[in-house]
């Protein structure tokens, strides 16, 4: 069964914003991207440090640690130290709230 989280109000989470929820124990950073969403656990595989404060170039976030980049599309890692790839969560507006999906 789909189980869907409300992150925030869609005018809450602004044009280049981001938020870090707790999703039943999983950090989940939420990013608005040119109106689009996308939300990735916030945890480098690398080393498994924070990877929501660090600096957004397009749709990549790159690792505040090491530079690692990721897809914040894909979860795909596209430069190392990292080779895991990131986990994502499908993210939707329903009346006016952005939400992301539990499995």
């Amino acid at each position: 069964m789909t189980r869907w989280f409300d992150v925030a109000n869609v005018d809450e989470l602004s044009p280049g914003s981001r938020r870090v929820v707790d999703l039943d124990g999983i950090a989940v950073a939420v990013f608005n991207i040119g109106n689009e969403y996308y939300a990735i656990e916030d945890v480098c595989p690398h080393d498994g440090g924070e990877l929501s404060n660090g600096e957004l170039v397009g749709v990549e976030i790159i690792c505040p640690r090491h530079g690692a980049r990721f897809s914040i599309r894909t979860g795909a890692v596209l430069a190392p130290p990292a080779y895991e790839n990131l986990r994502t969560f499908p993210v939707r507006v329903a009346e006016g709230k952005v939400q992301i999906e539990a499995e």
